[in-house]
């Protein structure tokens, strides 16, 4: 017997040790009311009380195997040592010994992530259980645990912790998306009640109602009070917005799915609020979150300062109402695990990396929020660029499942619609059964005059233009003189951040006068550059260009006189076209296609196929037919062209229960990267354990190609332990210019000494 209670946490610097029933107790009930809350919104033909119970069971028991007496031994000191025995796998045991099939699956996938099937039928008849780790003695894992079970179960019991009996409920539907939004409720739960424990980590709760009503009487108000313009095509524009947000308002709320295909500068970004405040006030129960997906890290400050100023009550803190999630910020490490980024404020703006990213991922850190999925409507704005397209059958199986089942509503936005939904191609595999899918998806804007006025105004805003057919790509000199031979102000757009850099860096020391903007700037500098931008454009200075990549081609609300884009997918020359004389005013712009081929050039091979289907348009085509029919025609095109076979393989995979291959066939950007603090400040604050918020996380810090972080040896900012993977956080040492070039300015200053023969160790 024990003179102590046991031990969950193992104490650390002033902070005790945490108590196993005071853990296993929290956890318990916190992961109870994550799946309350998700199922209220529940209208599968699957009990939602049995969700619950097995979030529940999963609960109770997941940390069964702690109890050990080795496990102790290690929890009793201040230790970063790993538990000798695979805790999780006492929780598997017992909730299989009591029927409790799918809890059994949630305690073992709550560390480790989810299952590959495979591997779990091989085991024959002990699935979910540790058969290859070993104990300290050489022994199964498994059979270690079997020996002690009951030892575990009594302690358990002494130990003051709620109980389980034997499974008296139906089974749950081995649906995906079910699983991994039950193994949310408790791996949320579980994260929660550490970071609580260690950090003090406050729970993150919403102003005390959504205050949807009074949200969209707030931005009617905004919307109402802009400015009409100065000048006719001012006005024009501002009188087209005001019936295309009337149009959103006016629109049905009965649809789950809708689009809303208006064109670049029609205020998509308000209108469709609007339509998702409406759906969310009159749902019962009321929506609880609003969650915009947006391509692009850059254009997330600019909606969320627009969605601050519109819909922020008063008495209210701004980023309490407003979320503003730029990048990936989940850490399974205990040390990082506080600073995760959740969706808990009413409105929440992340990216699309972000977002569907979660809607297939096994592992548990990256999984976290999904549960507050349930009952949220989402607006996928500039869907264009969302995704690569063969991802778009199997995360619409999800979002179908998500509409249908867990109350969810979605509007997809582009100014480049691209329609796959329409397409036979894409139909035969996004259909779940024939029932299910919505073979055609309503657009808010039902007016047909409306739209036929935003289509006029649209085609006499540019022309698309493209070099002759037999002249050759340009390299960075070539580039430089033929971008600045055109009038200003210019933009060019092109395809790595490496090529952005040197061509920028060419311009400058050529003597003309440029801006650069890209990732390899942290947030908070490309919000001083946007700035800079925005100044010049209202300024009317002329002669300038701004070298970016992709992260400007939508959504941002810039003016140019000239565009020009490194060949990329159809819909990004489109989206460029949106950022060239946005307001019609000057009556000469034009788009050029270009190519470019130098060796300071990186090539992006993740748009080979869509760079093909662009190809195949003729440059006429490029400027009589409809955005919306170009863009879908360019992804039929890329379906034949290889996006077919990764499609249908991503839906045998989950169909076949292969989370852990789902979640690596889902990654939105097939780049491996890492976050890279870019200031010392903050690494020296973690390193010695102060606070630091997530907002500073994020402001401060870049993502990095994995193999470019081994090159450089950069090093983690918290001792790399198996524990934290993939999610540690790095340190930047190299030169940062926060005016200009960002962290390319060190890269291309090492390149040249890589060249000349050195390296890093």
């Amino acid at each position: 017997m024990r003179d102590k209670p046991p031990l969950a946490h193992s104490p650390k610097g002033s902070i005790p040790a945490q108590t196993y029933c005071e853990h296993v107790t929290g956890v318990r009930n916190k992961a109870v009311q994550n799946a309350a809350n998700a199922v209220r919104y529940y209208r599968g033909k699957h009990g939602a009380e049995a969700f619950k119970k097995y979030v529940e069971a999963a609960a109770v028991y997941h940390d069964l195997g702690k109890l050990d007496e080795a496990n102790q031994s290690v929890l009793k000191v201040a230790s970063r040592k790993p538990l000798p025995i695979a805790h999780e796998d006492a929780g598997a045991a017992l909730l299989d010994k009591l029927e409790w099939k799918e809890s059994a699956v949630l305690a073992f996938a709550h560390h480790e992530g989810l299952f590959s099937r495979d591997e779990e039928m091989s085991k024959q008849e002990r699935p979910f259980r540790q058969l290859k780790r070993k104990t300290p003695a050489g022994e199964p894992v498994a059979d270690h645990i079997d020996r002690n079970l009951f030892a575990y179960e009594s302690e358990h019991i002494k130990s003051g912790c709620p109980t389980i009996g034997k499974s008296d409920v139906e089974g749950l539907h081995n649906c995906g998306l079910t699983r991994r939004i039950a193994l949310s409720c408790l791996v949320d739960a579980d994260h929660g009640n550490t970071a609580k424990h260690y950090y003090a980590e406050r729970e993150i709760d919403p102003p005390k109602a959504c205050c949807w009503e009074e949200r969209l009487a707030a931005l009617q108000s905004y919307v109402n009070g802009l400015d009409e313009g100065k000048t006719e095509n001012e006005r024009a524009r501002n009188n087209l917005r005001r019936k295309v947000f009337q149009s959103c308002m006016a629109s049905s709320i009965e649809k789950r799915i809708r689009t809303c295909d208006a064109p670049v500068g029609s205020g998509k970004t308000t209108a469709v609020m609007a339509h998702l405040l409406k759906i969310a006030a009159s749902n019962n129960p009321p929506l609880r979150h609003i969650i915009i997906v947006l391509p692009y890290t850059n254009i997330i400050t600019q909606m969320v300062n627009v969605y601050r100023k519109a819909m922020v009550l008063d008495g209210e803190r701004p980023e309490d109402v407003v979320a503003e999630h730029h990048h990936r910020a989940e850490f399974a490490d205990v040390d990082l695990r506080h600073i995760a980024t959740l969706w808990k404020a009413p409105i929440i703006v992340t990216t699309a990396v972000q977002f569907f990213e979660t809607l297939g991922a096994s592992h548990p850190a990256s999984l976290r929020k999904l549960h507050e999925l349930p009952g949220s409507a989402v607006f996928i704005d500039e869907m264009h660029a969302a995704i690569p397209s063969h991802l778009w059958p199997q995360m619409w199986r999800w979002l179908e499942k998500w509409s249908n089942e867990w109350g969810g509503y979605l509007v997809l936005s582009s100014g480049s619609m691209s329609r796959f939904w329409d397409l036979k191609e894409y139909q035969n595999l996004m259909a779940q059964n024939a029932a299910e899918h919505a073979l055609h998806v309503q657009d808010l804007i039902e007016d047909e005059s409306l739209r036929r006025e935003l289509k006029v105004a649209e085609n006499r805003r540019i022309l698309y233009r493209r070099r002759s057919k037999d002249e050759e790509a340009l390299d960075c000199a070539g580039v430089v003189n033929f971008v600045s031979g055109k009038k200003g102000p210019r933009l060019l757009i092109v395809n790595t951040v490496q090529t952005a850099a040197a061509i920028a860096n060419a311009m400058r020391n050529n003597g003309h006068d440029v801006l650069h903007l890209s990732t390899a700037l942290a947030p908070v500098h490309r919000d001083l550059i946007i700035n800079r931008i925005k100044q010049r454009l209202r300024n009317k200075i002329e002669d300038w260009t701004l070298v970016a990549t992709s992260c400007v081609e939508a959504g941002m609300d810039f003016s140019f006189r000239n565009g020009f884009r490194e060949r990329a997918s159809t819909a990004s020359l489109i989206q460029i076209g949106g950022r060239i004389s946005r307001g019609a005013e000057y009556p000469d712009a034009e788009v050029w296609d270009i190519l470019l081929r130098d060796d300071l050039f990186r090539e992006n091979p993740t748009i080979t196929i869509s760079k093909r289907a662009l190809g195949y348009f003729a440059d006429d085509e490029l400027n009589t037919e409809e955005s919306s029919f170009l863009s879908t025609k360019a992804m039929q095109r890329e379906w034949t062209a290889g996006a077919d076979r990764k499609a249908r393989e991503l839906v045998k995979l989950e169909q076949s229960m292969e989370y852990p291959s789902v979640a690596k066939a889902c990654r939105v950007i097939e780049a491996d990267t890492r976050t890279v603090l870019i200031d010392q400040t903050l690494v020296n604050a973690i390193r010695n354990g102060r606070s630091v918020s997530k907002i500073e996380i994020m402001q401060y810090s870049v993502q990095i190609w994995a193999h470019k972080i081994e090159k450089l040896a950069l090093e983690p900012i918290m001792p790399f332990t198996e524990a934290a993977s993939v999610n540690s956080m790095y340190s930047w040492v190299y030169d940062y210019d926060a005016d200009f070039l960002g962290y390319m300015a060190g890269v291309l200053k090492l390149d040249d000494f890589f060249v000349a023969g050195g390296g890093v160790i």
